[in-house]
């Protein structure tokens, strides 16, 4: 372990992080927008069933079983065998933009595509749905920036992680 290492797992992390926090400070405005506005009975049954969708699918089988372990053993073994090229580009590196094997690289950019397309969609409903929607994606995005911290202290601090990087 050396200093390029430990700079590129600072700077993965912060910047994995740090796109995730950007995101919910986007998006929260309009969640609130939704819920200053008034909803009725059925948008508040939505909302209910949405944030709880949200905070299963995405917060707990999304990041807290899948993204985080395996963005932090990625920050792991970047702070173990760095690369000039891994540390510069270390939060793409950690979440498995490149040197990953297939399936690592297949979720990274179909997660990427799909994520976007559902941005430009949601972008095209009218509040408070839009809002509902948001709400929901705050939840499952606060829950994955907890679950990513949580996984990323204990990859860089135990002895042994256990969680593969999936490095191709």
């Amino acid at each position: 372990m050396n200093w390029t290492g430990r700079l590129g797992a600072i700077w993965g992390a912060a910047g994995v992080i740090g796109t995730i926090v950007y995101a919910l400070v986007r998006i929260l405005p309009k969640a609130v927008e939704a819920y200053e506005t008034g909803l009725d009975g059925l948008q508040w049954s939505v909302t209910i069933a949405f944030v709880f969708f949200m905070a299963y699918t995405e917060g707990y089988r999304g990041f807290q079983l899948r993204f985080s372990p395996r963005t932090a053993a990625r920050l792991r073994h970047l702070r173990e065998q760095p690369t000039a090229v891994r540390a510069v580009l270390a939060p793409f590196f950690a979440m498995g933009f490149f040197h990953a094997n297939r399936r690592t690289l297949a979720v990274a950019y179909g997660l990427t595509f799909g994520i976007t397309i559902l941005v430009v969609l949601v972008r095209l409903l009218e509040q408070p749905w839009r809002g509902i929607v948001a709400g929901g994606v705050v939840v499952g995005l606060t829950w994955g920036v907890v679950s990513l911290a949580a996984s990323i202290v204990a990859a860089l601090t135990r002895a042994d992680y256990g969680v593969s990087p999936e490095v191709g």
